[in-house]
């Protein structure tokens, strides 16, 4: 009999897992293909009410699912249903006419203008998502909460654009660095994640138009490899990695855009002369800047691959292991 899950677990990636996870989210696109199909057909009661049947079926299948202490398949069908529960109420405030949560599905232009729909929206999601993280200990939920309290804080402090937006972004990121760093949790990960996603872009906003704001990514992308051998978590190292990849594209080709310039090259050197015309019409790149620009930076991703593992060697350590000494010997006894 399996036992109840009574901590926050991280799942083990197995073949099983992998084809539960696959499974949950194909649930989630099957909905998502369903209230698309319902969005065009019907009015906003009907929609509210097909969603509601949907999130039933989830939730009550996460639940039965707990209950049989199958963790994994119904922590998933309750990651679904957090966002099948988003859906009922979109289409529910739309049935009575609360029309300002028509703001969440393009949120960047629609925090120009407060809303106390959309805000109650908000935060019925987060509720729910705590929910659902308490009682299913699944820590792959903590992805919509992270998300969605960012877009809280956002919608509520900002107007989803400028420099004090970014400000906001920025300060959410570090938030959830310190958050993750000290939480000890599995699903801290989701919380590190979306930071460095968050701090990331930040930086690109302001620092994406000189040859010394590329500079700059550079040291920043150093920063993201540090913190993740600081904090253990690999998600920081692929986000500097993508900086250093950035950087090296603006200094190779001249814009971070141009990166599919290596894309150019195979097509020039290679399918060109096999006959299929090429469609690269910009200034010449040369192919030496290329290999040694990239060259140069695989190297570099090498030595702090290296240095990182260097740093963290184990010491070895010696162990002792006592031989039990006989037993004593007993005298025999007297007749």
């Amino acid at each position: 009999m399996r036992a109840m899950v009574r901590v926050e677990t991280k799942p083990i990636w197995t073949t099983s897992s992998f084809l539960v996870y696959t499974g949950g989210l194909t649930v989630l696109g099957g909905a998502a293909a369903g209230i698309a199909y319902l969005a065009q057909n019907f009015d906003a009661s009907a929609r509210a009410l097909w969603s509601l049947l949907f999130l039933a079926i989830v939730y009550w299948l996460a639940i039965v699912l707990r209950m049989r202490e199958r963790w994994l398949a119904a922590g998933i069908l309750a990651f679904v249903s957090i966002i099948l529960w988003g859906v009922f109420l979109y289409y529910l405030f739309l049935w009575w006419g609360w029309d300002g949560v028509t703001g969440v599905t393009d949120v960047t232009s629609s925090f120009d203008s407060w809303s106390w729909s959309r805000m109650l929206f908000w935060i019925l999601v987060l509720s729910s998502a705590w929910f659902d993280r308490v009682v299913f200990k699944f820590p792959f939920i903590r992805l919509i909460s992270a998300v969605v309290f960012y877009l809280f804080v956002a919608d509520l402090l900002t107007s989803g654009s400028g420099n004090w937006f970014t400000v906001v972004t920025l300060f959410i990121g570090f938030l959830y660095l310190l958050v993750g760093s000290a939480l000890g949790k599995p699903s801290a990960f989701w919380l590190h994640l979306v930071g460095g996603a968050l701090i990331g872009s930040s930086l690109l906003h302001w620092f994406h138009t000189s040859d010394f704001d590329f500079a700059l990514i550079l040291v920043f992308s150093l920063a993201f490899v540090l913190v993740a051998y600081s904090t253990k978590r690999s998600s920081w190292a692929f986000y500097g990695t993508i900086g250093f990849f950035v950087a090296t594209s603006h200094y190779v080709f001249g814009s971070p855009a141009a990166l599919l310039g290596l894309a150019v090259i195979i097509q020039n050197r290679i399918l060109a002369p096999a006959g299929i015309p090429s469609f690269y019409n910009g200034g010449a790149i040369s192919d030496w800047s290329v290999a040694l620009g990239f060259g140069l930076l695989g190297f570099w991703l090498m030595l702090l691959g290296m240095l990182g593992k260097r740093k963290r060697r184990h010491k070895h350590t010696t162990v002792v292991v006592a031989t039990p000494a006989p037993p004593a010997a007993t005298e025999p006894l007297a007749e």
